[in-house]
């Protein structure tokens, strides 16, 4: 999960930071704050690794609630306020967030609001036995990441991000997207918490950046129904009973898809 952050920076010529979350981690070592300087005898702000185009936030439910909602303005608002000031971000700013399924002891849940403004989240398995194989063999004398170099720039990433704002969403696909995410307030035998507006946002955004890379300037339906699962799977809290009945919220997501229509 690491190299793939780093990989991703190194293709954009951005710059990568990581933060490895513990339990005694404050807030400030997250956004930074001000110090005082003897040199100017004044308090400067001395930034923290958020300041940055990719960041690693690694074992995210390892640190306190408090500090894992530091992320909270950043990941909204691409800005972070310290003292009654404001300092805006670098841009493009993405965050990459871990979590281990295993070893639940010293974690902490994360804040739905927090959890709400992740865009996708994704499952990261174990290799075939094929692709393990090729893994070791390509860092037998060094890792790929050494000779890895970028593809684009800075410059040319928010300009992409430009073009897909210009990704034509008709109405009704617009309709179908709020009428699916709406049902996960709706089905209240399987959900205890449904998808906020947010995700209805997120997965618009989405479809306009898989439409865009498929080489079409509009999206489709079943754009939104490709990524549907990753968008909304982690936003929703389901009811205590289903984790007895094994139905997890991929199960769930798959039923409202059969269920909603598409236009």
């Amino acid at each position: 999960k690491t190299m793939l952050t780093l990989a991703l920076a190194k293709s954009i010529s951005g710059d990568f930071k990581r933060i490895q979350f513990t339990p005694d981690l404050l807030p400030s070592d997250v956004t930074g704050g001000f110090i005082y300087s003897a040199k100017t005898g004044e308090f400067e702000f001395r930034k923290g690794p958020v300041f940055t185009n990719l960041l690693l936030a690694d074992e995210i439910n390892r640190t306190t609630p408090r500090t894992q909602s530091a992320l909270l303005e950043c990941m909204q608002e691409y800005k972070v306020t310290v003292e009654g000031r404001g300092f805006p971000l670098s841009r493009p700013f993405l965050v990459v967030a871990t979590q281990n399924p295993i070893e639940y002891q010293g974690t902490y849940p994360l804040p739905e609001a927090q959890i709400d403004r992740f865009l996708m989240k994704i499952d990261v398995g174990y290799l075939s036995v094929e692709d393990e194989v090729k893994v070791i063999s390509e860092q037998k004398v060094k890792h790929p990441i050494e000779d890895l170099g970028p593809v684009m720039d800075l410059e040319k990433v928010l300009a992409l991000q430009e073009t897909i704002k210009h990704i034509e969403v008709s109405p009704n696909v617009l309709e179908y997207i709020a009428q699916l995410v709406g049902a996960t307030r709706e089905k209240k035998e399987d959900i205890r918490l449904g998808a906020s507006p947010r995700a209805s946002i997120s997965l618009m955004k989405a479809s306009c950046a898989w439409a865009f890379l498929e080489g079409r300037d509009f999206v489709i339906p079943e754009d939104v129904v490709k990524l549907a699962h990753w968008v909304l799977k982690h936003r929703l809290i389901l009811q205590p009973r289903l984790a007895i009945t094994g139905k997890t919220a991929e199960d769930v997501v798959a039923e409202l898809i059969k269920t909603t229509p598409i236009p």
